[in-house]
């Protein structure tokens, strides 16, 4: 890893102001002074220190966040306000994205991280990995239509939908709401399952990846970094 990169992601300011650091001598590779930002450096090898202090370090960063209603899910936009633009300067310099989409019209559970790998495995459809949503319709819903969920729908394309699990919370007029979990991630397939049965989306959250479930604490924009249980959880391997 370069050193510049390493020194901005533990906290040293801009590429730009390390460069400063490094020139004025401060910054010690083994005991030896550093002369090139663009030189590497293996931080579980090599001792790396700023002022004698040795540099704490850090390659991923892994964040809930509770997205609200209005945000994209990406880390730049011209025009309009991403899940990035909520995060602090502290935790951009890590360089996260979002691990697979919200709609900008859908609340809930997303992961903000700088790790790749993790990202392709809970977003890889041959993991299936499950996604809970809380899922507001239109109009009641009938059991025919909860087993045609749970056993599959054809959707955009002529796609059936693998097996999903529906559990309904409420179903009285004006007020129905279930839970669906989703192994696979189409273009707004809930929105598409949901008119396969002849109903609506009105309101849509998501509650869970995997185990993680998202913290009933965190307010719409709010969020935190994982705990180490849950990061745990979101490693393991699916079923």
């Amino acid at each position: 890893m370069r050193l510049d990169k390493l020194l901005a992601n533990s906290g040293y300011g801009s590429r730009k102001e390390v460069k400063a650091v490094v020139k004025a001598g401060a910054v010690m590779v083994d005991g030896k002074p550093a002369k090139d930002v663009k030189a590497h450096v293996d931080p579980d090898a090599q001792e790396v220190t700023v002022y004698g202090e040795p540099v704490d370090y850090r390659e991923f960063i892994y964040l809930m966040m509770n997205k609200p209603k209005g945000v994209l899910s990406a880390t730049e936009d011209s025009r309009q306000r991403t899940v990035v633009d909520l995060l602090t300067p502290e935790e951009m310099r890590f360089e996260p994205f979002p691990a697979g989409r919200l709609d900008k019209d859908t609340e809930g559970f997303l992961l903000l991280t700088n790790d790749g790998q993790l990202a392709h495995r809970l977003l890889s459809p041959k993991k299936h990995v499950p996604k809970t949503y809380e899922v507001h319709l239109q109009s009641q819903i009938s059991p025919e239509a909860i087993a045609d969920l749970e056993a599959g729908v054809y959707i955009e394309g002529g796609y059936k939908t693998k097996p999903a699990k529906a559990e309904v919370k409420t179903n009285d007029i004006g007020n129905t709401v279930i839970y669906l979990t989703i192994t696979e991630g189409k273009y707004h397939q809930v929105k598409q399952m949901a008119k396969a049965v002849g109903n609506e989306v009105m309101y849509l959250k998501r509650l869970s990846m995997g185990r993680v479930s998202l913290d009933p604490a965190l307010a719409p924009g709010e969020y935190r970094e994982l705990t180490e249980e849950e990061l745990h959880w979101l490693n393991e391997p699916q079923a």
